[in-house]
């Protein structure tokens, strides 16, 4: 156990804290259960509130162009209304219920790149007072996995993954911020797409599957996004036959993607150069307030591992970001206010 001593709310010879998950893998929608341990410092003090804050860091793009920061995407008061005798240890269970919405940081155990940890906050003589923070480590869920693995079978590779601040719109997105998949395609899409971006909006009854192409235009065309929404249930994994159904979303996504630079090639533009004839099934434009990026597959674990293992994101590599959680978070922690709170 590591204690983390208080210092801002009590001084020198406050109470220190220690939050211990039971396990550091979780899926959204799923429960995260553990204890917070306390131990007493040199006086007696009221514990006047223990919160804990689920806390990612995510892109932002502004007009002075990308920057990224912590944003708290979910609080819970687990306990308080005591007093910690000096010397002593107190220990709080708590059990609490992560947003369905919850970004993925693994596939298989191989790290996405994705930074999500666990803080915790004492109200302690009238003060509160930043405490433990602990990695969150987050599973697909068994749709997400399953459409991952089909991606996977029919050829799309991982690149890479991130969470963006901002709003899909048309969707039921409930996060302040999205986390988008991009994945590369198999060589029978590459002169057609550089690209396409997943994101899931999970959902107690199901789940919203956002696939974007990207905007890979002629040099006057401007290049549009292409975004397509589709809707699982969580019942039906078992019985969907999944690469058959993944692979009639992509075609909707790249026929309409196709069929955009067709019409700009019509124009006299300059397009793909890829296949044509394709219809839109328009269902609606891109993201408010964010912007693009990505991450896996099922079958395409190799590709995650090999994403991890040469991809840098953000300037790192994927996996010293989680290993360096406290640090990415340590450096936003003054500027963080309750607007960051969801």
């Amino acid at each position: 156990m590591v204690f983390k001593k208080l210092l801002g709310a009590v001084g020198v010879g406050g109470p220190s804290v220690d939050t211990v998950l039971d396990s550091t893998t979780a899926v959204p929608g799923g429960p995260l259960t553990g204890r917070v341990l306390l131990r007493g410092g040199k006086a007696d003090v009221e514990i006047e509130q223990i919160t804990l804050d689920l806390v990612a860091r995510v892109e932002a793009e502004g007009e002075e162009g990308e920057s990224e920061g912590t944003v708290v995407f979910d609080r819970t008061v687990v306990g308080g209304g005591f007093r910690l005798a000096e010397e002593t240890e107190h220990a709080v269970p708590f059990s609490l219920t992560l947003p369905w919405e919850t970004p993925l940081t693994e596939l298989h155990g191989q790290p996405l790149g994705v930074v999500l940890g666990v803080r915790t906050e004492l109200a302690v003589a009238g003060a509160r007072d930043k405490g433990d923070l602990d990695q969150l480590g987050v599973a697909p869920l068994p749709v997400q996995e399953a459409v991952l693995e089909a991606l996977g079978q029919l050829g799309w590779g991982f690149k890479s993954a991130d969470l963006e601040l901002g709003h899909i719109n048309g969707t039921g997105q409930r996060l302040p911020f999205y986390q988008e998949l991009e994945l590369t395609p198999p060589a029978q899409y590459a002169h057609t797409v550089n690209e396409i971006e997943v994101t899931f909006l999970a959902a107690p009854d199901g789940m919203e599957v956002v696939i974007e192409a990207d905007k890979r235009g002629g040099l006057f065309s401007g290049g549009h996004d292409t975004v397509h929404r589709f809707t699982v249930a969580h019942h039906d994994v078992a019985r969907t036959p999944w690469n058959t159904e993944v692979e009639g979303w992509l075609r909707q996504v790249l026929d309409a993607h196709a069929s955009r630079a067709g019409h700009y090639e019509a124009q006299g533009h300059g397009g793909y150069g890829g296949h044509g004839g394709y219809a839109d099934h328009g269902h609606g434009e891109h993201h408010a307030g964010g912007h693009r990026s990505g991450p896996s597959t099922g079958a395409v674990v190799a590709g995650v591992a090999a994403g991890v293992a040469v991809g840098v994101v953000g300037g790192m590599v994927a996996a010293e970001i989680v290993d360096e959680i406290g640090d990415a978070f340590e450096g936003d922690e003054e500027d963080e206010g309750d607007g960051d709170d969801a």
